[in-house]
C-alpha cells in the first residue's frame, strides 16, 4: 500500500513538472547556499586551526594596545612596544624565546615599476632565525633565508614576487625599499593565508634604519618553556609587562595572545559568521517551504474528484493525508538532492578560484551528516509545508469532494 502511494505521489509530480520545478527552486536554492557556506567555511576553520598547530601551542604573541581579536580593551594603536618590553618579557623565567618585528608600508622598486608594499623587519641573531625559520608561514622555496651577517638582503613574498610587478621577481634580483638597494636571497613558498605571502623581509636592524626607528617594535613573538602552562606563562608576562611600563591592571596597553586563544577567537568569529550567513540562506528555505504548501493547496483542489473516488471506494482519512505528505516530502527531498548537489558544485569553484589566486587556506569540508542533514532537513520542511493541505485533503467527505 505504502508503496502505492509512493508510485502515485512521483506519478502526479511528473504530470505537473513545470508546476514541481518551480516550487522546488526555493528549497534547493536554500539546500545548495547552506551546504556550500558551512563545507566552506568548516574546511577554512579546519585550514586555520591546523596552521596554528603548526605554529605550536607554546607560542605567545604580544601586541602594543588593549585588544587582539578580542572585545575589550582600546585600539591597537593607542601604544607601542620597544625593546624595553622584549627585556620585560625575558625576565619571567618561563619564557624561552621573546624577539621583536618591526613592520612598515614602504615604496618598492623593481625593474621601474613602484608599489607599496609592507615590509617586515626579523632579527637575524642566530636563535631569532632558528625560531622564524621554523614557522611554515616563512619557509623559503628558492634560495635562503637569512644570515646572521645578512646587512642589505631581502626575502621576498610568494604573491609579491610573481603578481605584484609586471615581471616576476627572481632570485638574485635587486629592489628598492625607501630608495635604499636590496638583494632577494630568498623566495617565500606560498603560504596560502593572504597576510604572509604579501610581504618582504629583510634584517631589523635595515628596518630601523630605513624607517628611523631606533627602539619602536610593532609585535613580540614568544614562546614559553616545554611543559610550561602558556596560559599561566601569558599571565605572567603580564605581570611583568604591566610593571615594566607602569600601568594597573584593567588599564593595560599591551595584549598578550597564547595560540589557543587565537584559535579560540579565530573559530568563535568564523562560527559567527557561518550562523548569520545560513540564517539568511535559511530564509530562502522558507520561501521554499511556503512554495511547497501553496502546490499543495493547488494540488488539493485540482484532486478533488480523486480524493471523492478514494474515499468512496473505501480510503480512509489517515491513507488521503499519508498520500498528500508523502508527495509533498517527495518535493523536499528532491529539491535537498539537487541543492547538495549545487552546493557541492559552487564550493568546489570557490575553492578552485580561490587556489588559483594563491589563498590556500579555502578547503572544502562536506561531511557525510552535512549531506544526509540538509536532505532529512529538506524532506522535514517540505512535510511540514504540505502537512496542513494533506489535513484538509483528508477531511473532506466523499460528497463535497466529487460536487467541487
Amino acid at each position: 500500500m505504502l508503496r502505492d502511494y509512493i508510485v502515485m505521489a512521483l506519478r502526479n509530480i511528473e504530470r505537473r513538472r513545470a508546476r514541481s520545478v518551480i516550487t522546488l527552486i526555493g528549497i534547493f536554492i536554500g539546500i545548495a547556499a547552506v551546504v556550500a557556506l558551512i563545507s566552506l567555511s568548516q574546511g577554512m576553520q579546519d585550514a586555520i586551526n591546523a596552521q596554528f598547530n603548526k605554529i605550536g601551542q607554546n607560542r605567545l604573541i604580544i601586541v602594543p594596545g588593549g585588544r587582539f581579536m578580542g572585545p575589550t580593551g582600546g585600539d591597537l594603536s593607542t601604544a607601542t612596544l620597544t625593546d624595553k618590553d622584549i627585556k620585560a618579557i625575558k625576565r619571567v623565567k618561563e619564557v624561552d624565546f621573546a624577539a621583536g618585528l618591526l613592520t612598515e608600508n614602504a615604496r618598492v622598486e623593481y625593474k621601474d615599476e613602484a608599489k607599496y608594499i609592507s615590509v617586515w623587519g626579523i632579527p637575524t641573531d642566530g636563535e631569532s632565525l632558528r625560531y622564524f625559520d621554523g614557522i611554515s608561514f616563512f619557509e623559503v622555496e628558492k634560495g635562503r633565508s637569512f644570515k646572521s651577517s645578512d646587512a642589505k638582503s631581502a626575502v621576498v613574498g610568494y604573491r609579491i614576487a610573481h603578481d605584484r610587478f609586471s615581471r616576476d621577481i627572481v632570485l638574485g634580483s635587486k629592489i628598492a625599499i625607501n630608495n635604499a638597494t636590496f638583494d632577494v636571497v630568498g623566495l617565500q613558498k606560498n603560504a596560502g593565508t593572504g597576510v604572509h605571502d604579501v610581504i618582504i623581509r629583510i634584517p631589523l636592524d635595515e628596518a630601523r634604519t630605513l624607517f628611523k626607528e631606533d627602539e619602536k617594535i610593532t609585535s613580540i613573538f614568544a614562546s614559553t618553556q616545554i611543559g610550561k602552562d602558556p596560559l599561566q606563562v601569558a599571565e605572567k608576562v603580564k605581570k611583568e609587562l604591566r610593571r615594566s611600563r607602569n600601568v594597573k591592571e584593567g588599564e593595560e596597553d599591551f595584549t598578550v595572545q597564547t595560540s589557543a586563544q587565537s584559535i579560540a577567537i579565530f573559530n568563535a568569529i568564523l562560527n559567527l559568521v557561518k550562523a548569520i550567513l545560513v540564517g539568511i540562506a535559511a530564509i530562502s528555505l522558507l520561501v521554499g517551504g511556503i512554495g511547497i504548501m501553496n502546490t499543495m493547496y493547488t494540488s488539493v483542489m485540482e484532486r478533488m474528484d480523486e480524493i471523492g473516488i478514494m474515499k468512496s471506494i473505501g480510503a480512509r482519512n489517515s491513507d488521503i493525508l499519508l498520500v498528500f505528505l508523502i508527495e509533498s516530502c517527495a518535493l523536499g527531498i528532491v529539491g535537498g538532492i539537487i541543492g547538495v548537489i549545487v552546493g557541492m558544485s559552487i564550493s568546489g569553484m570557490v575553492q578552485l578560484i580561490a587556489t588559483l589566486s594563491g589563498f590556500m587556506l579555502l578547503d572544502i569540508n562536506t561531511s557525510p551528516y552535512l549531506i544526509f542533514g540538509a536532505i532529512a532537513f529538506s524532506a522535514i520542511i517540505g512535510a511540514l509545508s504540505g502537512f496542513l493541505p494533506a489535513l484538509e485533503a483528508s477531511r473532506l467527505r466523499p460528497v463535497d469532494a466529487l460536487k467541487k
